[in-house]
């Protein structure tokens, strides 16, 4: 019978699995650094000859025994779990016993490895069942080295060469950088074909990681917080799972965008538990999916960017092991988190935190220690004790604007001082002087109000517009005016948006309405049209009320076009140029 049912052959099944969990050199790498990662490593070496098929990690991590040795290749044998219960309460990387078998499937596999307290180590060699084929006892440093070579020599379809070698290199780099960007502590180091290629040093938080990963990214255009996240309950309770946490943190780094942004949402990443997730598998020619978290931290930052830019946004949720489910896919950067929606609320809410324009972490806090400038006051507030530069006491600059004595400065606020150009309002800080744009401030409070409260009133005399198109018409009518034909070319307009209603522009106003398709691009018209002009004098209580709201905003860093709002001019960077750090003999030559 040409068609009969028939069981596959073990190597067959084995050689399919393989496939399954090892589809690249990508691969590879990520199964031998999650062992090294669950070997207490802290120093992890990856060394790829891509044309060759060959890859080696390194690590020093807790190493592995004779017996460990005999059995870590074999089908399903792992230290990492055993029971099924336990697959409900992770707290390793890997957990199948699946990876070292593959590799010996795919490729010729060797380890060396050395306990700390053993006196040698091993040298050994694998066939394709993962059985021991040679072992020598060698002398080495304690940790571990595994090197697979002819990887995919009986697979050709997934042999890489020429342009597919820069793919699996950008691939790998990428690999390498979310772990070091979740295991910061660790040093890292990349080669290819024996060249140093990637060499990332330790640090005490993701922020320390990031800045070596991304160029021309200042510890000034980031923001970085943690923060300690409300648990969701579960239909069974978390304590009863065996191993579980009660407790959840989340590390949050995000570009600020008035100061740093990108061409491609590539760096708005989410990890989980020490690895990297996302919605889909990252395809090539630098495209990218975007799944539900992602679109909702994307949301978080509308109306900030200018157009076609994307923000900067590390997530990295550690939760407990029974709302996350690993088990989903062989390549496990597929999650099911339970509760998602309560978890995506809790980030978003975090990232208006971190957006906030005053923000600052708590004192006495690690992160209170690193911000940039922080020794640098505290050596000029010790070395002027007596001196007349006080950098907590705010001093007026003209004594000809009574109106400003009379004003308060709360902590953290500003106090406008002057106009510049009629353009900018000079703000006093505690930190030092902001330069304000007095028409963009002013756009993001409007819109930010429109957005709230988008109202349309009937015009007291109707406005006729001319020679509209089909799509114009439509448009109005999708934001709700009243528009009726009026003649040939001809339509009246019977409302308009409250913000338009009382100026002289309001014909031109609907004009631009009229290009809008949806409701986002028309509140950000009404409110540029409607803020105050650039060359508009105001009275410093006129520049103190728009400062006092434009701080209240939600997003206070950029218009709704993306545009900056202010220059901050920070007391520390004064001193500096003004060479306040002088030692007064030095200065006369004494």
């Amino acid at each position: 019978m040409d068609n009969a049912i028939q069981p596959l052959a073990p190597e067959l099944v084995y050689r399919m699995a393989a496939g399954e969990v090892i589809d690249s050199l990508a691969a590879v790498v990520r199964e031998l650094i999650e062992n090294a990662l669950d070997a207490k490593a802290t120093r992890i070496s990856v060394s790829v000859w891509p044309d060759a098929g060959k890859v080696q990690v390194t690590d020093n991590g807790m190493g592995l025994s004779w017996h460990n040795l005999q059995q870590a290749v074999l089908p399903h044998t792992t230290s990492k779990i055993t029971a099924f219960t336990d697959l409900s309460c992770l707290s390793t990387l890997g957990f199948r016993g699946e990876a070292l078998h593959s590799i010996a499937q795919l490729g010729d596999l060797e380890i060396w490895s050395r306990e700390p307290n053993a006196l040698t180590g091993w040298h050994v060699a694998y066939d394709a069942q993962g059985n021991v084929a040679e072992a020598v006892e060698i002398a080495m440093a304690p940790g571990t080295t595994i090197s697979v070579s002819q990887l995919f020599a009986t697979w050709p379809s997934r042999q890489v060469s020429g342009p597919q070698s820069h793919l699996s290199l950008r691939q790998i780099k990428t690999l390498i950088g979310d772990y070091a960007l979740c295991h910061p502590a660790v040093t890292w180091q990349g080669w290819v074909n024996d060249r140093m290629w990637l060499s990332l040093a330790p640090g005490q938080s993701a922020q320390d990681s990031l800045l070596q990963l991304v160029e021309k990214l200042d510890s000034n255009d980031i923001r970085w917080l943690t923060a300690d996240l409300e648990v969701p309950s579960l239909d069974a309770p978390v304590s009863s799972v065996a191993g579980a946490s009660p407790q959840a943190t989340l590390e949050l780094m995000v570009g600020l965008p008035d100061r740093y942004h990108r061409r491609r949402p590539d760096w708005v990443r989410i990890a989980v538990n020490g690895r990297r997730v996302w919605a889909d598998t990252a395809v090539p020619n630098d495209a990218w999916t975007i799944g539900p978290i992602e679109q909702q931290i994307l949301n978080a930052f509308r109306q900030t960017l200018p157009r076609h830019r994307y923000p900067l946004c590390w997530v990295h949720l550690r939760i407990p092991a029974a709302y996350a489910d690993w088990n989903r896919t062989a390549a496990k950067n597929h999650i099911y988190l339970h509760d998602v929606d309560r978890w995506t609320e809790q980030i978003v809410a975090n990232i208006r935190t971190a957006l906030e324009l005053d923000w600052q972490p708590p004192e006495n806090s690690e992160m209170a220690e690193e911000l940039p400038g922080t020794r640098v006051r505290q050596l000029l507030k010790s070395a002027e004790p007596q001196g007349r530069y006080q950098l907590s006491q705010p001093v007026s600059l003209s004594s000809s604007l009574p109106q400003a004595e009379a004003l308060e400065q709360g902590p953290g606020t500003l106090r406008a001082i002057a106009q510049l150009h009629q353009t900018y309002i000079v703000a006093e800080h505690p930190s030092g002087l902001w330069l304000v744009e007095q028409h963009i401030a002013h756009e993001r409070v409007l819109y930010e109000q429109l957005c709230q409260d988008w109202q349309l009133v009937p015009l007291t005399t109707p406005l006729t517009l001319k020679r509209l198109s089909d799509r114009q018409v439509f448009n109005l009518t999708q934001l709700g005016l009243s528009i009726d034909a009026f003649g040939h070319s001809l339509w009246a307009v019977r409302t308009a948006p409250q913000a338009l209603v009382e100026r002289a522009d309001c014909l031109e106003a609907l004009y631009e309405l009229s290009h809008c398709t949806t409701l986002q691009p028309a509140l950000v018209a009404t409110a540029c049209r409607s803020a105050l002009r650039n060359g508009q004098p105001l009275s410093l209580t006129e520049m103190q009320t728009l400062l006092d709201r434009w701080q209240c905003t939600q997003h206070p860093r950029t218009c709704p076009h993306g545009r900056p709002i202010y220059l901050r001019l920070e007391e520390q960077a004064l001193a500096k140029f003004f060479r306040r750090h002088w030692v007064v003999g030095k200065s006369h030559g004494l």
